[in-house]
């Protein structure tokens, strides 16, 4: 059990390059365990680069973060088994079936991959229907579902979703916002990269605007829509 104000995730002085060009410009952070940050900004602002640094996707070219203590460069298979991130882009095998994708990612965690407990995992996201069908023939939206079922099956700390109402439908979005929740419910820390302000605001307390890498402002959300949401502190993408 977490104690008191421990933070889940923090970030001081991150910075990333991508050849010329700087995504991530001395951007701290602070989340505690157990609540949920918003990140938002314009596309190209650095939302996605700041999680997979955090993920240990990719590292960054100066500062530190940690994850629940752990720095995400000397720890980074610790890290790893404390994060679980739904990226920008979603990785399947395409030839295989959506049971088969989840038992590959299972056998690798080295949990239950059998089919009684995946196709429990599946029925949380409304694909038990669809198990066996390769998944080059499912939808934009179905493999978003396969993807956080994915991310159901690691029982991480920290939950680092990329844009998790792309490609989804309105049950979709409802759905999302039901799996938040019940991770919230659990004691799992958030971090949504986002330009769905107000939905997410639903199950946010705090917010971070990035705005051409650099942080523009962080607080609580009510505050961020009282004035106006992200285009009001000169970033295009609430």
């Amino acid at each position: 059990m977490e104690k008191a104000g421990e933070l889940a995730v923090e970030a001081r002085g991150i910075c990333r390059r991508f050849g010329r060009r700087w995504a991530l410009i001395n951007v701290d952070l602070a989340v505690p365990a157990g609540s949920a940050m918003m990140v938002v900004g314009r596309n190209g602002s650095g939302k996605s680069t700041l999680l997979r640094v955090l993920s240990t996707a990719i590292s960054a070219d100066r500062g530190t973060a940690r994850i629940h203590g752990a720095d995400v460069r000397s720890s980074r298979g610790l890290v790893r088994e404390r994060v679980a991130l739904l990226g920008h882009y979603l990785y399947h095998y395409e030839s295989l079936s959506a049971l088969e994708n989840l038992q590959v990612k299972a056998r690798h965690l080295g949990i239950d991959s059998s089919r009684p407990s995946l196709i429990e995992t599946l029925s949380r996201v409304d694909l038990a229907g669809r198990a066996d069908d390769p998944v080059a023939t499912f939808s934009a939206g179905m493999r978003k579902r396969l993807a956080l079922a994915g991310v159901i099956l690691q029982r991480a700390k920290v939950v680092m979703l990329d844009e998790p109402f792309g490609q989804l439908d309105p049950p979709g979005f409802r759905f999302v916002d039901a799996l938040v929740r019940s991770m919230r419910e659990s004691g799992v820390t958030v971090l949504v990269a986002t330009h769905q302000l107000e939905r997410s605001a639903a199950f946010c307390e705090t917010a971070l605007v990035l705005d051409e890498g650099e942080v523009r402002w962080t607080g609580p959300v009510d505050e961020l829509l009282r004035r106006g949401g992200v285009d009001e502190l000169g970033a295009e993408g609430a």
